[in-house]
């Protein structure tokens, strides 16, 4: 098995022209063959000669240049097309006359600049070539016109690949374009949730640190609770850090299971909320937290989206509605998982008006990818809600 593969490998990291060199041997060995002799293209009708010496030159002309068909398939052709003149005109017929479809093929393959030009020159060249062999020989015009037309075609189908190869080659580079830039959105999502709920809370307990000089105890709790917020703040930009070099390792004597289960540590499930909610808590924000129904065991992308979700709206209640009252209901069905963060205050007027929008147009992105719905407003009442249902596949 992995011999199979390593020999297609190999060859492919040979040079072009030692790669081309088997067709040209391929087929110089069968025209020095007896049996083979007169077999070849015949042109005009002139009568056949006996093999010798100057048949041998007729032949290389025609079978080595083809170890360059790809590399510079205009000498190629060129010389290709000289020995062939002569082996016609000479009346050898040798089997090595089918290299002029050869190098007609991968000139229309393989060559990029002067396409045109060389056309034309092959034709300028192939008039004289057909005018002196209806001279000499028994046929009529037809079959030069039908040969000529026979090489066009040739022409074609390489022609035919190369416009096929280039148009795949440009839906590959399009293709990774996107991949790239569908990647750096993700990741300036994941930096953006992680950046803006950290920070945020960091802020907000730090000028809430500031009115507490007088009460050492409540002051201690806030720079605690500040330390422990740019603690998680540096682990999830670790996170997202590894994840620009997969191939990173914290640690080089780690076990590739427990490397794996570090891995699968870096997508917040939706167990850790309670965990996002308390930490909010501590940032001066009440927050009250139901979970209704049980997490399902494989929810694919869901569980991470509607972890983002709720710190996304527990962000902008920080950021826009501080000590206003936040709920958080989220709950667990068979097939999705549903989340509500309604925030009262003040919020729904300063979430429209003084943020970006960025986090929520990431998110409503998010939900959209996994066919759900997402809303966010202000309520009826006053304040805000982002509201979304996420369907949870499973990944079994």
């Amino acid at each position: 098995m992995i011999g199979s593969r390593l020999v297609p490998r190999l060859w492919r990291r040979l040079d072009v022209v030692v790669r081309d060199l088997p067709l040209a041997l391929l087929l110089l060995v069968p025209s020095f063959v007896p049996a083979f002799h007169s077999h070849g293209t015949q042109l005009g009708g002139l009568p056949t000669r006996p093999f010798e010496a100057l048949t041998v030159v007729a032949i290389c002309l025609q079978c080595l240049p083809l170890a360059v068909r790809r590399r510079r398939p205009v000498t190629c052709l060129a010389v290709v097309f000289v020995g062939f003149a002569v082996d016609q005109l000479l009346g050898y017929h040798t089997l090595a006359g089918t290299g002029l479809s050869f190098a007609l093929l991968s000139a229309g393959a393989h060559l990029e600049w002067h396409r045109r030009a060389t056309v034309l020159c092959f034709s300028v060249a192939y008039v004289p070539l057909a005018f002196v062999l209806f001279r000499l020989g028994t046929e009529g015009l037809e079959e030069f016109v039908v040969f000529y037309l026979a090489c066009a075609l040739v022409w074609g189908i390489g022609a035919w690949w190369r416009s096929t190869r280039k148009a795949e080659d440009e839906r590959r580079l399009r293709v990774a374009e996107e991949t790239r830039t569908a990647e750096r959105t993700r990741i300036a999502r994941e930096l953006h949730d992680v950046v803006t709920h950290h920070v945020t809370a960091m802020v907000v307990q730090a000028e809430a640190a500031r009115c507490l000089t007088a009460a050492p105890d409540r002051l201690d709790q806030a720079l605690t609770a500040t330390s422990d917020t740019g603690r998680r703040a540096l682990t999830d930009l670790r996170h997202l850090l590894d994840l620009l070099n997969p191939d990173h390792r914290a640690d080089a004597g780690t076990p590739p299971d427990r490397d794996r289960d570090r891995a699968g540590a870096r997508t917040p499930p939706v167990g850790r909320l309670l965990t996002l909610v308390e930490q909010t808590r501590r940032a001066g924000q009440p927050v009250e937290f139901t979970e209704e129904g049980t997490p399902a065991e494989s929810t694919g992308s869901a569980d991470l989206v509607a972890y983002r979700v709720v710190q996304e709206a527990l962000t902008n209640a920080l950021k826009h509605a501080h000590g206003g009252r936040t709920s958080v209901r989220v709950r667990h069905g068979a097939q999705e998982i549903v989340v509500e963060v309604g925030t009262e205050g003040s919020g729904a007027r300063a979430a429209s008006c003084g943020g970006s929008g960025r986090g929520l147009a990431g998110l409503r992105e998010r939900v959209d990818v996994l066919g759900g719905d997402f809303s966010a407003g202000r309520q009826r009442g006053g304040g805000f809600v982002v509201r979304a249902r996420i369907p949870a596949r499973s990944l079994s």
